[in-house]
C-alpha cells in the first residue's frame, strides 16, 4: 500500500509518495512562502520513515521553488538529479540551494537504467521504493545538446528526468517533468515507455505528449497540472483529472486497486469507478481504477 499526493500550488510541482517500506519520497517543490501547511505534511508525512529522498526532475523555478526553506525544515539528505552545470540569469536562494544540493555528497546522480539500494533494490530488511529511472540517456547526442544550452543559460525543461513508480501488484505512474513535444519526439526510440495507470502530464499539461507516447503509456489516467487554462492540453478522448480545478490530488494505492480524492468537494470525474467511500483526511473520494 502506498500514498501519492499532488499538491495544488497555484502553479508548478509538487508530490511525495509515502511507500509501505520505510521509505518517503518528495518529487520537486514549488512552496510559495504562504504554504507553510506543504512543508508541515510532509514533515509530518515523513516523520515514521527512515529514508527520505528528494528527486529533482530538473531545476525550473517552478520546481524548485521553496527548496531552501524545505531543506532548513526537514534536513534533506538524500538529493536526486541529474548531473547538470545549469545557469541562471536570476541567481534565487532556492537554485543556490539547488546547485549547493545537486555539488555536495547528499547528491545521487540519476540517469536511465540506474540502480540504488532502496530506491530499486531491498537491503539491509528494508524494501525497495519502485522507483526506475526511464531517461536521460547520458550517451544521447540529443541529450548532451540539452547539457551544452543549460550550462549556457537556456532552458533547462529538457534536462527532465522520466520517473516510473510502480507499486507490486499494483499501480504504475510516470513523471514526464517539463520534456516539451518537439524533444519527446526526437527521442521517442530511444525511450522505452511502459504501459501505466496514471500519468502526470508533461510541463503541467503545455507541452502536448506526442500520441505515439500515450499510445504506448495508455494512461487510465493522465494528470493536468497547473497553468493557465488557455495554454493546457486537455487530450480529448482520454480520462484526465484537472488539478486547476481538483485541488489536491491523493491516490490511495492497494494490490489491484487506487482510489482517488481530491481537496474540491464539487470536482466530478464519472469515468472513475464508485466504490462509496466517503470523505476522509485524504479529502473527497471520487472514485478508483483497476491496477495491476
Amino acid at each position: 500500500m502506498s500514498t501519492v499526493k499532488s499538491f495544488a500550488t497555484d502553479e508548478g510541482d509538487t508530490y511525495y509518495i509515502r511507500h509501505g517500506s520505510e521509505n518517503f519520497t518528495i518529487i520537486d517543490c514549488r512552496i510559495a512562502d504562504d504554504r507553510d501547511d506543504i512543508i508541515d505534511e510532509i514533515r509530518e508525512e515523513s516523520s515514521d520513515k527512515e529514508i527520505t529522498r528528494f528527486i529533482s526532475t530538473h531545476p525550473d523555478d517552478d520546481h524548485i521553488r521553496g527548496l531552501a526553506r524545505l531543506d532548513d525544515a526537514i534536513g534533506l539528505l538524500n538529493f536526486y538529479v541529474v548531473k547538470n552545470d545549469t545557469t541562471k540569469p536570476d541567481d534565487t536562494l532556492d537554485f543556490q540551494r539547488y546547485c549547493e544540493l545537486r555539488d555536495s555528497d547528499k547528491a545521487f546522480y540519476l540517469e536511465k537504467g540506474c540502480s540504488r539500494r532502496w530506491m530499486n533494490r531491498e537491503g539491509e530488511g528494508r524494501g525497495s521504493s519502485g522507483l526506475n529511472i526511464l531517461w536521460p540517456e547520458l550517451d544521447n547526442p540529443d541529450f548532451k545538446n540539452v547539457l551544452t544550452s543549460v550550462e549556457e543559460g537556456g532552458s533547462p525543461n529538457n534536462l527532465s528526468i522520466i520517473l516510473k513508480y510502480a507499486l507490486e501488484d499494483g499501480v504504475t505512474m510516470l513523471w514526464l517533468g517539463d520534456l516539451e513535444t518537439d524533444f519527446m519526439e526526437t527521442i521517442e526510440d530511444e525511450v522505452e515507455l511502459p504501459k501505466v495507470d496514471v500519468v502526470f502530464a508533461a510541463h503541467h499539461g503545455r507541452s502536448r505528449m506526442p500520441a505515439a507516447w500515450i499510445e504506448k503509456m495508455d494512461p487510465q489516467i493522465i494528470v493536468i497540472g497547473e497553468a493557465p487554462k488557455e495554454h493546457l492540453e486537455y487530450y480529448d478522448g482520454r480520462d484526465h483529472i484537472r488539478q486547476n480545478t481538483a485541488g489536491d490530488i491523493t491516490f490511495e494505492n492497494k494490490g489491484g486497486r487506487t482510489d482517488v480524492y481530491v481537496g474540491n468537494r464539487d470536482y466530478e470525474a464519472s469515468f472513475l469507478q464508485d466504490e462509496g467511500f466517503g470523505d476522509t483526511t485524504h479529502g473527497y473520494y471520487m472514485g478508483s481504477i483497476d491496477t495491476g
